[in-house]
């Protein structure tokens, strides 16, 4: 009950719930309950873009880009960065796309100025990397590199300002504002460096809440927010709440390392809860009134109303794991390697139902937590599918001891995303390399940070950065070879680099690709 209570929540600060059921809306990259889940829908599950299996269209774009698709109605909404004319590594504009739901044409796009050069696809953002969002008169475009633009649905721009939202960021709609992570300080070379930890109170990173109408603010949040952090709205005793975090890499400022609950109607801080070495780079989920954090190798429940932790499970130390073996599986009881602070793979955890789903960031494996029980499982997933010419001359590579050796040095070492038959060029369309990151040419297992997870009816769409969608059965009684519903492609292997997540409408998904915008369906 509560759990939908949350959901009708979610929906209602967004539009009435009766016209997001029948346009089947994705109004912001976290979907129209802002949780990246939608229920009682169902999507295709099997497809191959290399081969054109259960693709409705692909739209060919001039440049890369990974912003996640938003919907209304018949309009879609992305952004590609401006379109270079060699080989580069930095950029700073980006074009903003209105297209056609049912066919990609294009309706309109306009270009997007900022001041900052970032790095081009890069494996953690890049200017694109915000998703637009839409309550159905006004879309908003959120250019990484210093500026915010919204337009009406016919392209007719309504307010510009300049103002960094952070790359990773998922910025959605509360109460007829955005809510946004405000970055304060300013990448150089088109990174951010290591020389801002004890920047002072006005360089922190922080939520900020601005009016949808006119972009003017409604609020700024009194507590920091980390770069990684992925905010969501709540509803506690009927009010909106947003957990935040604070910590990671690059010696981020913002104090202390731990989570934070914000009032979603002033920005004011009701709870800060201190965790040591903290890693802020996740989804910050709830069920009810306990907030669901991973914290080092244990996952943790937190009283939302005192901010207390009530609950810890290791799910790094003896996991009950279905691992491969030759050409099966079998169960092992596994320790996950390491202590460092980082043990879930950036950005992958989501909640759906009963289940909390995350990544290894040490191993190939999609784990899951029961957030009633604590039951911990994993499941080991392939390193790399390579669609064939025919699906019987696919093939799945599950450990670097079945990689060919093509005497590449990135595949030389311990980091899983270089091993791969096919590393990602990072090419756009037109044959030019656009990256300034060279991580970006790992699959997707590791050090980046990842397209966050959707869920749809009882599937769980779970995209790495090679191309590679694992779709999973998330309420399967195990977690096991059995709950492995398809594996899939977004095009050729390693031509088909991304960073965005799916997006659900009309019974269709919709993927984001360096070349390719791709609508998928039966």
């Amino acid at each position: 009950m509560l759990r939908f209570a949350l959901q009708v929540f979610a929906l209602s600060i967004i539009a009435p719930l009766s016209v997001l059921s029948a346009a089947d809306n994705w109004p912001q990259g976290s979907g129209p309950a802002g949780n990246y889940v939608v229920h009682d829908k169902t999507a295709a599950t099997k497809w191959s873009v290399a081969r054109g299996e259960n693709v409705l269209w692909t739209k060919t774009l001039d440049e890369t880009g990974q912003s996640s698709v938003t919907i209304w109605g018949d309009r879609i909404f992305f952004t590609t960065m401006k379109p270079v004319e060699a080989d580069s590594e930095l950029g700073q504009n980006i074009i903003a796309f209105c297209c056609n739901a049912s066919s990609g044409e294009v309706i309109w796009k306009h270009e997007i100025e900022a001041k900052y050069p970032l790095r081009l696809s890069g494996c953690f953002s890049d200017s694109t990397s915000p998703p637009p969002l839409t309550d159905g008169k006004h879309v908003c475009f959120f250019n990484a590199s210093g500026t915010i633009t919204c337009f009406d649905l016919d392209g007719k721009q309504l307010w510009s300002k300049e103002a960094m939202a952070v790359g990773r960021a998922q910025p959605f709609l509360l109460d007829g504002a955005i809510v946004y992570i405000l970055q304060r300080y300013m990448p150089e070379g088109g990174k951010f460096g290591h020389n801002h930890k004890n920047a002072s109170l006005d360089m922190w990173t922080q939520l900020e809440a601005i009016e949808i109408t006119t972009g003017k603010r409604r609020w700024l949040s009194q507590c920091g927010v980390g770069m990684g952090s992925i905010p969501i709205a709540h509803s506690l005793d009927g009010k909106p709440v947003i957990l935040v975090g604070r910590g990671g890499g690059h010696s981020p400022p913002e104090k202390p390392n731990g989570i934070s609950l914000v009032d979603g109607s002033d920005g004011s801080t009701k709870w800060t809860l201190p965790l040591d070495n903290f890693m802020s780079t996740m989804t910050m989920n709830a069920n009810g009134d306990q907030a669901l954090v991973f914290h080092k190798g244990e996952h943790l429940w937190v009283d939302m109303r005192k901010g207390t932790i009530e609950k810890r499970v290791s799910f790094t130390t003896d996991v009950p794991t279905c691992i491969r073996k030759g050409d099966g599986f079998s169960m092992e009881s596994v320790t996950l390697p390491g202590s460092k602070p980082r043990s879930i793979t950036q950005q992958s955890n989501i909640l759906v139902g009963d289940y909390h789903y995350f990544r290894s960031y040490t191993r190939p494996y999609l784990g899951r937590v029961h957030i009633k029980s604590g039951e911990v499982e994993m499941l080991q997933l392939p390193l790399q599918f390579v669609p064939g010419k025919s699906a019987a001359e696919d093939a799945l590579l599950w450990s670097k001891d079945e990689i060919e050796d093509k005497k590449n040095p990135l595949k030389k070492g311990k980091n899983l995303s270089y091993h791969a038959d096919f590393l990602n060029e990072v090419k756009n369309s037109r044959g030019f390399v656009v990256m300034g990151d060279k991580r970006s040419q790992g699959i997707g297992w590791g050090h980046y940070a990842s397209a966050i997870p959707i869920a749809v009816g009882e599937h769980l769409y779970v995209p790495i950065m090679s191309g590679n969608v694992f779709v999973i059965r998330w309420n399967a009684d195990q977690l096991n070879e059995d709950a492995i519903v398809a594996i899939n492609d977004l095009g050729p292997a390693g031509k088909s680099w991304t960073r965005a997540s799916l997006s659900y409408s009309d019974g269709k998904l919709y993927a984001h690709t360096i070349r390719e915008l791709i609508c998928i369906g039966k």
